[in-house]
């Protein structure tokens, strides 16, 4: 008898065991490192396993099968998390679905790979450029891997080697980033143009500002093949720009050797743009601004800039519910190359995410195109309110709950979510 009951305690200890799952809270007092946690997300799918991604349940949470490896890795990269019951889990599930409370419980099903486009005269430690890049940053910081590419992987098709893409401190339009004026006699600029002539000339193309079209364009056929793209900071406008601008010379004789066209800006054509119509191109090649997408008219403080997250339907409009999932609803602004869109050059089409009403700006937006889909989040580092050429890169130890970094890894993990259709 005594041997039958050792096994009968034991076969309980196992059932019990194997019948827990992890929880890892996502609210302000129950997380003390959120971007972490989208790490061991990210790795217990890498790994094979399942979770899924609890939409306003306690911030956003995520839950998975517990295991001793998964809960020594939580212990190893100091996230807070909690063992659960089968039967608990359950009705947290069932609580969730409650058709009054704005939750969802997404099964994600497998890590996304990722690409970062990015120099590879960055990449390979020959860093040219004196910018970090917030997402390089973020993904480091939670473990999560990802490739570098840039323009010879594109022109050379690797694109659909990958689910998710990121753009950042880039301009698709050749000019630069528009530094000529504040920047041009320093080593790393002329440096940075030199490379990039080097790069066009090596892939046939006689300028810079056609080798990035025709990127840009390579970029959009892979979202309208179900890729993913995630851009910030100049990557959003330049990007849109250049699509508008294909077949007209909008860059100056500073950048290229010849002049621009004088009637660009009625040449152009918005209805190639992911999100932005109607806006002004700066023709002036001095002036430190591209186009009248970024807004220039703010009123905000340092203060006082802060980014109002919408609220969607987890159950019906899981997508967008998925990209703003946070532990507040207002995020603190911080400002780059382009920091917030003009309300009249965006799109109908196009969903705000969050915005800054008292200055008619967007800060966070999203759109289809194809069978993928593409977010534009303005600003370039979420930690460090205005980044200024050669500042040092932020050290994110110092900002595990940063609410602006999340929005980035919602973005990164929202691809490996079972989606549901939105309700027409």
């Amino acid at each position: 008898m005594k041997n039958i009951l050792i096994i009968f305690i034991s076969i309980f200890v196992n059932v019990q065991a194997f019948g827990s799952y992890i929880l890892v809270p996502m609210d302000n007092e129950g997380q003390k490192d959120h971007l972490k946690a989208y790490g061991i997300t990210y790795w217990i799918l890498e790994a094979g396993g399942e979770a899924y991604w609890l939409l306003n349940y306690r911030g956003g949470s995520f839950a998975f099968d517990h295991t001793q490896a998964a809960e020594k890795e939580l212990l190893t990269r100091g996230i807070s998390y909690q063992v659960i019951s089968n039967s608990q889990f359950n009705q947290i599930r069932i609580d969730i679905s409650d058709p009054e409370l704005n939750e969802e419980v997404i099964k994600l099903e497998k890590a996304p790979k990722i690409a970062v486009y990015t120099p590879d005269f960055n990449s390979r430690g020959e860093k040219i450029q004196p910018w970090d890049d917030a997402v390089t940053l973020v993904l480091t910081y939670a473990e999560i891997p990802y490739e570098t590419i840039y323009d010879r992987e594109v022109m050379e098709n690797r694109l659909a080697e990958f689910d998710w893409l990121h753009l950042h401190h880039e301009d698709f339009t050749g000019q630069y980033g528009k530094f000529y004026a504040s920047q041009h006699t320093q080593k790393w600029y002329r440096e940075n143009q030199q490379k990039m002539e080097a790069l066009a000339t090596s892939l046939n193309f006689p300028k810079v500002s056609l080798l990035k079209l025709a990127v840009a364009k390579k970029i959009k056929e892979y979202v309208e093949g179900g890729g993913f793209m995630f851009a910030m900071c100049s990557a959003t406008d330049t990007y849109d720009i250049a699509l508008a601008a294909e077949g007209i010379d909008i860059v100056g004789n500073v950048y290229d050797g010849d002049g621009m066209d004088p009637n660009a800006q009625e040449k152009l054509d918005f209805s190639k743009t992911l999100a932005f119509k109607d806006f002004k191109i700066v023709q002036n090649p001095m002036e430190y601004e591209h186009s009248s997408i970024d807004n220039k008219s703010r009123k905000v403080t340092p203060n006082t800039d802060y980014i109002t997250l919408f609220e969607f339907s987890a159950k019906y409009d899981n997508i967008p519910a998925m990209l703003t999932q946070n532990h507040t609803t207002t995020v603190k602004g911080f400002m780059g190359q382009a920091t917030a869109f003009n309300k009249d050059y965006i799109k109908s089409s196009v969903l705000i995410l969050g915005d800054n009403k008292a200055d008619n700006e967007a800060r966070y937006i999203h759109g289809s195109q194809g069978f993928g889909t593409w977010t534009f989040y303005g600003g370039h580092d979420p930690e460090d309110y205005r980044h200024y050429v050669g500042d040092p890169e932020t050290d994110l130890s110092l900002h595990p709950n940063s609410p602006g970094y999340r929005l980035i890894l919602n973005n990164v993990l929202f691809p490996a979510a079972k989606k549901k259709k939105r309700k027409t």
